[in-house]
């Protein structure tokens, strides 16, 4: 008598195709696979956000930007808070970089809900609260 022993050849077969590559705790994600409808991220930012951080997220936002400008209603204020984080990152007074950033942070989620570039306007976003915590 064998226990244990099933359809496991069969049941490999059945999977959905899915992956998600990466970090699961990283604010962006690739997701690639079959019939992929209906897939909603979030992240949050912990632990300790530098300026490198939030210019890496920042170049990665701005690139999600240009690539969907054309379906972006706001493509210019978009453009504009970018560089606004830009110029307040490299402001010496402190306290002028932290209005500036927290301004940005408290806006960016609304302007970015419901569009292509979403995702990652939120994690800067998250990333920009973290940092002026």
């Amino acid at each position: 008598m064998i226990f244990g022993r099933g359809r496991r050849e069969e049941e490999q077969g059945r999977g959905s195709g899915i992956s998600i590559g990466g970090n699961n705790n990283a604010p962006n994600q690739n997701v690639v696979g079959q019939n992929i409808s209906h897939v909603y991220q979030s992240a949050s930012v912990q632990g300790t956000v530098d300026i490198e951080t939030v210019r890496g997220l920042l170049a990665s936002f701005r690139s999600d930007v240009e690539q969907n400008e054309t379906g972006l209603a706001n493509v210019a204020v978009l453009r504009a808070m970018a560089d606004s984080v830009d110029v307040s990152l490299a402001a010496t007074d402190p306290q002028a970089r932290v209005g500036a950033l927290r301004g940005v942070a408290q806006a960016l989620p609304a302007m970015v809900a419901d569009t292509a570039v979403q995702q990652g306007g939120q994690a800067l976003a998250s990333a920009l609260s973290a940092l002026v915590g």
